[in-house]
């Protein structure tokens, strides 16, 4: 406000208080003189004149309401466990952390004490928040009123990204006054999303690297038989056959990741049909007989009488068996037997459940491979792998059908002592049967 405006509106206000002024003066003669005259009596009198004065001063008020608003009253600072704060942020699920205009904690919800454990209520924050992208957030916010947005790492004691937002937040948003309430930051964890983001890109180079090598083999293969060797009779009897396997490894791995979409896709979709698992299994060994013969390998099968009905779906559960059945057969080869083993069992969660255990006697798996076996395309011996026709998608695959069947896999190894692959599937109980719907 310039000063000519100052001195505009307390000349308003001193005339409204002068014609106030004379007109109390001027009621209150009046009033005298009816009141000598025997016309009032004098509590009315009283009473007419109080009327008057409470006018004269509403005028006063609306006058200098006119003549301009008058400067509000300054709301009193926010203190560190204000009440009020307090419970606000305690009700947002993410970290949230309330901050003065000089960088000291208001307020913090339980999240956010999660997350940084050194902060202290009316304790400056950059004393927990060691990150310089956050405390130069804070001071820009600060100093320009305007919100703020980094994202910053941590390393220690694991790899975590998140995502922070620091706005100024207040009634007052005054830019000449700069005055505010105080600063509210906000964290995101971004984690699952970096994970995500890295999962992506390692399959797709992956499952480009798994389809380039075959391919670049077919293409050498054909220009040799094209060029140097069209009419040699030999190099095409030695090369075809190899051409063949390259072109059934691409139609196995693309295959394989058609399916891993599919399941993935219906992955929130419990099956829904009645099966009984054992038949399953048996008509799965009895497709690998060649091969375990191939192999000189033995499969024993060993399960109750009575059927042990699930819900499922039959080329999926059927998928499953022929990759932990052919792994075994494949990389357990040295052991020259294969034991399948069905017994009940029960969930953590106390429901029945069939347990198809599939050991082999082989090489075994070192310790520091069996957490990351159903990763795509993770291979202990990438060599071995390719050479057995493995595209590294097929415990991946296990793991998604299982879990879309609300059950599991689990691992156990030891070095020179085979290794056992275990699913398992909920039983289909009385207090379990099939709902509308499911597929």
């Amino acid at each position: 406000m310039s000063p000519g405006d100052i001195r505009d509106r307390l000349a308003r206000i001193l005339g409204s208080m002068i014609e106030a002024r004379v007109v109390l003066i001027a009621a209150g003669v009046v009033l005298t003189a009816f009141t000598a005259a025997g016309k009032l009596s004098v509590l009315q009198a009283l009473g007419g004149f109080a009327v008057m004065v409470a006018a004269a001063v509403i005028g006063m008020a609306r006058g200098a309401e006119r003549g301009g608003q008058a400067s509000p009253v300054s709301p009193p600072a926010l203190v560190a466990g204000d009440p009020l704060l307090e419970t606000v942020i305690a009700g947002i699920p993410d970290p949230v952390v309330a901050l003065d205009r000089e960088g000291r904690v208001l307020a913090l919800n339980a999240t956010a004490g999660s997350l940084s454990p050194a902060l202290r209520r009316g304790d400056p924050a950059s004393i927990a928040l060691r990150m310089p992208e956050l405390v130069e957030a804070i001071r820009s916010a600060n100093a320009t009123g305007e919100p703020q947005r980094i994202e910053f790492s941590e390393r220690v004691p694991v790899d975590r990204w998140y995502e922070a937002v620091v706005a100024p937040v207040g009634r007052s948003r005054d830019a000449q006054s700069g005055s505010r309430e105080f600063l509210l930051v906000t964290f995101r964890d971004l984690t699952p999303l970096r994970q995500v983001e890295e999962m992506r890109a390692d399959f797709v180079a992956n499952a480009s690297h798994e389809l380039r090598t075959p391919l670049a083999a077919l293409s050498g293969f054909i220009e040799t038989l094209q060029g140097p060797a069209r009419d040699d009779q030999a190099a095409q009897r030695r090369f075809l056959p190899i051409m063949h396997a390259q072109a059934a490894r691409m139609a196995r791995l693309i295959d394989d990741l058609l399916s891993l979409s599919r399941i993935e896709l219906n992955a929130h979709r419990r099956p829904g049909t009645p099966l009984d698992v054992m038949p399953l299994v048996r008509q799965v060994v009895d497709g690998l007989q060649t091969l375990a013969r191939d192999r000189d390998v033995a499969i024993k099968i060993q399960a109750p009488a009575q059927p042990h009905l699930v819900l499922g779906d039959r080329d999926e559960l059927i998928r499953v068996f022929e990759n932990l059945i052919e792994n075994a057969l494949k990389y357990g080869a040295a052991g020259k037997r294969v034991e399948i083993v069905a017994t009940p069992g029960e969930m953590p969660d106390g429901m029945s459940e069939l347990r198809i255990a599939v050991r082999d006697h082989g090489p075994g798996i070192a310790p520091e491979h069996l957490p990351r076996l159903t990763e795509r395309f993770y291979r202990v011996d990438v060599a071995e792998s390719r050479e057995q026709g493995g595209t590294g998608l097929g415990l991946a695959l296990v793991k998604h059908i299982l879990n879309r069947h609300r059950g599991r896999l689990s691992i156990a190894s030891t070095p020179g002592a085979g290794a056992t692959f275990t699913a398992h599937i909920p039983l289909l109980t009385a207090e379990a049967k099939p709902a509308k719907g499911q597929a």
